[in-house]
């Protein structure tokens, strides 16, 4: 890769706050970095190679932070939130059933043997785009509320299943890694957890601060490296990394100014590199020598939307279900490691991106249904997702730093 390579990058990563310009329309961000890739990649111009070691490296650690904010942005510390544990969780529960069914209809009609693969692809939620819209929408309420629990779980659940189905002939070794993944998560919780009950973390911060060390973002850029080191070494997603150490961080509490940074350094450089990356390395000139890939990616999205309106049966609004279905990172590693396994057909991966596409449309249906539908304000009692990554007076938000945080990632590049 060449500065001349990295500023077109930058360049055509500009086409993502352009579509997203207008408020109206609802896009996220993402989706024009997405086409700013096709553009000038494989299926386009040929202007980067994708297969570029340090290119792929930069993408990679944009994939990490882009699942690392998203897992920040789980409102873990939100007591609204624990009463709709357990109704997310069944929501989940009712989705991933109906897209286990509906995973094995559409591996019939494609004669392709990935039933396991599908029904994951289908049953995801991404957090990392339902999230962000949620914030930027302005939505709240209970239907709201009780929308969080369900998309953490089950991208929790998809990201740790994913490498199983994909590649079952190492199952259990894929298993053992994310376990092992999810045990460094809960022990850096653990650890981070105490290092705020005795104070070091702000005598640390104040240190910082004074001094301009930046030591907070430093110490968090080295423990996620170390856990995307793990996530390679285990044979797992930095996917799972990545968002199993937001949540870590979410659940003791992000400092405001750290957050503030970490969104920066995401947002403003390596999260639209890794979306100009994956669209660039996607081959949709395949669909011509194989347009029953076309249809199979219409055919996903339409499972997800259809397995997320399954909601409906337990009172869950439709825009919700809708909103729901927005799927990017489970599709996105699908593709990846289908791709490095060679377990995938032609055109496979291409489609799986179609289909994410597509549910991030379907998503954005959703968000506007949500909107017209005056999910806005905020019912007695109720309780409404922080505009912050840290909720102002939260009792982790060190001194100096209670003014409001950055927007949250949907409001200007959504990951």
């Amino acid at each position: 890769m060449t500065f001349a390579q990295l500023s077109l990058i930058g360049l055509v990563a500009l086409l993502g706050p352009l579509l997203a310009y207008r408020k109206g329309w609802h896009l996220p961000v993402v989706l024009g970095e997405l086409v700013a890739g096709i553009i000038i990649g494989r299926t386009g111009f040929g202007l980067v190679d994708t297969t570029d070691p340090v290119f792929t490296f930069l993408a990679d650690l944009g994939f990490g932070l882009v699942m690392f904010v998203a897992g920040t942005h789980v409102p873990m510390r939100d007591p609204a939130l624990r009463p709709a544990l357990r109704a997310g969780a069944v929501r989940a529960a009712v989705v991933g059933v109906v897209a286990a069914a509906l995973g094995i209809a559409v591996a019939q009609l494609s004669g392709i043997p990935h039933a396991p693969v599908y029904a994951v692809l289908m049953a995801s939620s991404s957090a990392a785009i339902i999230l962000p819209a949620i914030d930027s929408l302005g939505l709240g309420g209970p239907h709201v509320v009780g929308l969080l629990p369900q998309v953490a779980i089950a991208d929790t659940l998809c990201i740790v299943a994913l490498p199983i189905v994909i590649d079952p002939a190492n199952a259990v070794r894929a298993a053992a890694g994310a376990l092992a993944v999810l045990a460094t998560a809960a022990v850096s919780g653990l650890v981070l957890w105490q290092l705020e009950r005795s104070g070091i973390r702000r005598r640390v911060h104040r240190v910082s601060e004074d001094r301009k060390f930046a030591l907070e973002l430093r110490i968090q850029l080295l423990v996620l490296a170390a856990f995307a080191a793990l996530a390679v070494a285990t044979h797992v997603s930095i996917m799972l990394a990545g968002f199993a150490f937001g949540l870590a961080v979410k659940a003791v509490g992000e400092p405001r100014r750290l957050a503030r940074q970490l969104f920066a350094l995401t947002e403003g450089f390596l999260g639209p590199l890794f979306f100009v990356w994956l669209g660039a390395s996607l081959n949709l000139r395949e669909f011509g020598a194989h347009p029953e890939m076309i249809w199979l990616g219409v055919a996903l999205a339409a499972g997800a939307a259809v397995a997320h309106l399954a909601g409906r049966l337990l009172g869950q609004p439709v825009s919700m279900g809708l909103l729901a279905a927005a799927q990017l990172g489970v599709p996105v590693s699908a593709a990846t490691v289908g791709a490095q396994l060679g377990v995938l057909r032609p055109g496979e991966a291409a489609a799986f991106m179609l289909g994410a596409i597509i549910t991030i449309a379907v998503a954005v249906a959703g968000g506007g249904l949500a909107a017209r539908a005056r999910m806005l304000t905020v019912p007695d009692g109720g309780a409404r997702l922080p505009r912050s990554p840290l909720p102002a007076g939260d009792a982790t938000a060190p001194d100096g730093e209670g003014a409001p945080g950055p927007p949250a990632a949907g409001e200007t590049a959504p990951a």
